[in-house]
């Protein structure tokens, strides 16, 4: 009596008999997941994270391209008076652009620019100087604070005529006048950088065993850094302001005394051009405070 043995199937991927209806043991490796498909695991390129920082950039631009819109059709709804006093923008740009050619803007946009810089570079460095010794010595603070309260709430521009009498119309008035408007946001906002520091971060640099020098040095100087650059923003835009204010008074060269000399002579689209570019100037000044302060605290992943 012959008896018939049934060969089990073999499981393609292990190569062993598996009985009918059971579920083979899965001994291979697992399938890899494309990465293309499915997205995990990617990070971002520097194309992709430069993205947000473009298309915020291109929104913000849309409110300076209506502007100019509302520049140069606005003055079309007034009479024609109205519209010599408020020239259309083409107007005001072709003026700039003369002024520039001929080289006139240059020679004002620089004597402007070189006082400026020259001012608040003395303040910021007397400012931040004196701001950390008021921060962190409590009795250095309470000995001048009455004196720099005095002197904070009265207005640089009150001071120009006491400056021009001691100093003159020549430059050291004005750099002066630029040193004072300037020296006030930048110590105010050093000394309050250093007073508000954590006190859990001053903490640990005595528990790590760090002495009052470096703790000042490696704990509270670096987290003052946000609110000092906060007050030298401010000091930039008080320093410009302050400068064109002195020139419209007293000055032969200047933004100032562009728009003011273009306003007695009646060359009204060479005044807005003047106006433009001490809006240029700022601009300018504010970019380049940004770019600083970001590279001076890259440790600060907010900025």
């Amino acid at each position: 009596m012959s008896t018939t043995t049934t060969e089990k199937p073999l499981d393609s991927r292990t190569k062993t008999p598996t009985s009918s209806g059971a579920t083979p043991p899965e001994t291979g490796p697992r399938e890899r997941r494309n990465p293309k498909r499915s997205g995990g695991g990617r990070t971002p390129g520097p194309s992709q994270r430069a993205a947000p920082a473009w298309r915020a950039r291109l929104r913000g631009s849309y409110a300076i391209l209506a502007f100019i819109l509302l520049w140069e059709f606005a003055p079309l709804l007034g009479s024609p008076a109205f519209q010599v006093f408020l020239p259309r923008f083409h107007e005001v740009a072709l003026a700039w652009w003369e002024l520039l050619v001929s080289g006139q803007l240059w020679e004002h946009f620089a004597a402007s620019f070189a006082r400026s810089i020259v001012g608040f570079a003395i303040a910021t460095a007397a400012g931040i100087a004196l701001g950390l010794l008021i921060g962190w010595y409590r009795a250095l603070h309470e000995a001048l604070n009455p004196l720099l309260e005095v002197f904070r709430n009265t207005a640089a521009l009150a001071l120009l005529p006491v400056f021009v009498l001691l100093l003159g119309i020549g430059e050291l008035s004005k750099i002066t006048i630029v040193v004072y408007a300037a020296f006030f946001p930048v110590l105010l906002n050093t000394a309050a950088g250093v007073k508000t520091v954590d006190p859990l971060l001053i903490r640990a640099g005595m528990t790590l065993g760090l002495n009052r020098y470096q703790l000042f040095t490696q704990v509270v100087l670096p987290a003052s850094v946000p609110t000092i650059f906060t007050g030298i923003r401010i000091a930039g835009s008080s320093a410009i302001l302050v400068l064109v204010a002195a020139e419209m008074v007293g000055a032969k060269s200047g933004l100032g005394f562009l728009i003011t000399s273009s306003q007695n002579s009646f060359l009204i689209p060479q005044m807005y051009a003047g106006v433009l570019t001490i809006s240029l100037l700022g601009l300018i000044v504010n970019s380049a405070l940004v770019a600083l302060e970001r590279r001076v605290s890259r440790w600060n992943s907010t900025l």
